[in-house]
């Protein structure tokens, strides 16, 4: 499922729009409508209180991407505690009410600063409280956008999606199916189609991430066959600068220690030397 994003939902947005409407009828010596509709809606109301969640984020600067990240995942939490009924009826009414006083089409041309900021806090807001799967990728793309925005720097994208999928891993089945298609689509985008092998270990990785134990048995098991291989093919390889370099791979190749964790660069390490033993196989 994909998020659609509605700026008649977006509660920034929304303050956003009546605050510029306060300000273009006064500028036009108007009684704004927009002054009383933002002191009811706007006043002790969970409207208010997710507007602060909203201005929270886009408000921040020139924080790390740590601690970016962990405002971001806050403000999830917090959203969630909100009385959600209320909520929706709240939004409901305050719709009806700009439309009693104004034209709603003009009312939602205004541009709008940070667009694709508010735009990211109303899809993730959204993604955290689904009941359906969201698209992996589309809460990735959302991330790096307040990611970005609040640490005034670019983000490693590659970063974010191991988070991401690292949470997914954490989640039921049904949720690690897509993690699973994400990882494979990120790592077919730096080694073209993966091979059968790689596939597997991937989808170890998915359905083991929370089982210390079993994921480092299965890498150490990978290792260790892997190690085999190579030097039985290295036994038919001709070429000696080849034969040395496979040798100092081979000489690289070592089991985790009891008790080590199994970290993103370790099946990476693995996928490649996969890859390895089928481009020699396919060499010879």
């Amino acid at each position: 499922m994909k998020i659609k994003h509605s700026k008649y939902k977006n509660t920034g947005i929304l303050f956003e729009l009546l605050v510029r409407q306060i300000a273009s009828d006064t500028v036009s010596g108007k009684d704004s409508a927009a002054i009383s509709i933002v002191k009811e809606y706007f006043g002790k109301t969970e409207l208010s209180k997710e507007h602060k969640l909203y201005q929270a984020l886009i408000s921040t600067k020139a924080l790390t991407e740590a601690k970016a990240e962990s405002l971001i995942n806050s403000i999830l939490d917090l959203s969630s505690r909100l009385n959600k009924t209320a909520l929706r009826k709240e939004k409901y009414n305050l719709i009806k009410e700009i439309r009693k006083n104004y034209n709603i089409e003009d009312f939602f041309k205004a541009k709008i600063n940070n667009y694709s900021q508010y735009a990211a806090v109303s899809n993730l807001i959204e993604a955290h409280e689904s009941l359906e799967f969201i698209e992996p990728s589309q809460i990735i793309d959302n991330k790096v956008t307040l990611l970005e925005h609040i640490t005034r720097s670019e983000i490693d994208v590659d970063g974010v999606k191991d988070r991401v999928l690292e949470e997914y891993g954490k989640m039921d089945q049904g949720t690690r199916i897509l993690a699973y298609k994400i990882m494979l689509e990120k790592f077919n985008e730096k080694y073209s189609d993966l091979i059968p092998s790689q596939k597997k270990v991937l989808k170890e990785y998915i359905n083991n991430v929370t089982n210390t134990a079993k994921l480092r048995e299965f890498v150490n098991e990978n290792y260790s066959s892997l190690k085999k291989e190579l030097h039985k093919l290295n036994e038919t390889v001709e070429d000696k600068t080849v034969k040395i370099k496979v040798n100092e791979v081979i000489n690289l190749i070592k089991p985790l220690e009891k008790n080590q964790f199994v970290k993103d660069e370790d099946i990476t390490t693995l996928l490649q030397y996969h890859q390895l033993v089928a481009e020699i196989k396919s060499v010879k």
